[in-house]
């Protein structure tokens, strides 16, 4: 593998693992809460068919995400130019992104639903959120290290 065709697509390659990672967690959060759990729906504010309606329309982007995370992907390794430290750092940089947007935007500025509806939620509020920057912080310091490694060798 040639590191100089690696970083010249450094940029791709964190567009598509943090793709993939949205994709991937979306995916996770629609059939573990949504599905399996019934903690709540994407858009809980109505009725149950709606609720189900707007589940449908959060699993097609789960899909459309994680597939086009792929493709890219794909396109990567055809180029010779993936990196895998860095397209796993940009995974949990996705992953972790969509969760604290998910725990900050959705359940508590514009209440679309609930991580669940029960008496004390803060707890699960704030585990979610840390898990959410955890995986950001670890997903940030994967990609600045598959950096430093590119530019080391170069």
């Amino acid at each position: 593998m040639r590191t100089t065709n690696k970083t010249a697509y450094v940029k791709r390659n964190i567009l598509s693992g943090v793709l993939f990672g949205l994709g991937l967690v979306a995916f996770l959060d629609e059939v573990i809460f949504h599905q399996i759990l019934h903690w709540h729906k994407f858009y809980d504010r109505s009725t149950t068919n709606i609720g189900l309606i707007s589940d449908g329309f959060f699993h097609a982007f789960s899909w459309l995400a994680t597939v086009s995370g792929l493709f890219l992907v794909a396109d990567l390794r055809r180029r010779d130019a993936f990196s895998y430290l860095l397209w796993q750092g940009s995974v949990l940089l996705g992953a972790g992104t969509f969760n604290l947007y998910d725990g900050i935007i959705q359940h508590k500025i514009m209440r679309i639903h609930q991580i669940r509806y029960v008496d004390n939620v803060i707890i699960y509020d704030v585990i979610w959120n840390l898990l959410a920057v955890a995986l950001m912080i670890i997903g940030l310091s994967l990609i600045l290290q598959s950096k430093k490694k590119m530019k080391e060798t170069i």
